[in-house]
């Protein structure tokens, strides 16, 4: 098997494991994913607010906010696929992204262009 499969077939069962983000929560009665907290639960959870992260907190509105897909159900089950459905939007970014740099910057020879 060669490394680029053995890494797609680490990648896919990375992203078939995203919804963990929404099970162990539940499971350990936290209130949410740890790191995917608003303004108010990191007030809670430490006292303040930096200034910096209150004043850019409404500039970025997310593609798909709270991993919500329109029409998917709700609890654990709905909302693992709106988790699963974002690491798989969010790795075809990465690899999409990933594989025109390398289009634009090594020639078919494989040497690196020197521009």
């Amino acid at each position: 098997m060669t490394t680029t499969k053995k890494l797609w077939i680490g990648i896919f069962i990375l992203v078939l494991l995203s919804p963990l983000g929404l099970v162990l929560p539940a499971l350990f009665g936290a209130k949410g994913a740890w790191g995917e907290w608003g303004l108010h639960q990191i007030e809670t959870l430490t006292g303040f607010v930096p200034e910096g992260m209150r004043r850019l907190a409404g500039r970025w509105k997310a593609p798909m906010s709270d991993y919500a897909v329109t029409g998917q159900g709700q609890g654990l089950a709905g909302g693992g696929f709106g988790y699963i459905l974002s690491g798989v939007a969010g790795v075809a970014a990465v690899a999409g992204l990933t594989y025109l740099l390398t289009k634009l910057l090594v020639r078919k020879d494989g040497t690196k262009d020197q521009k």
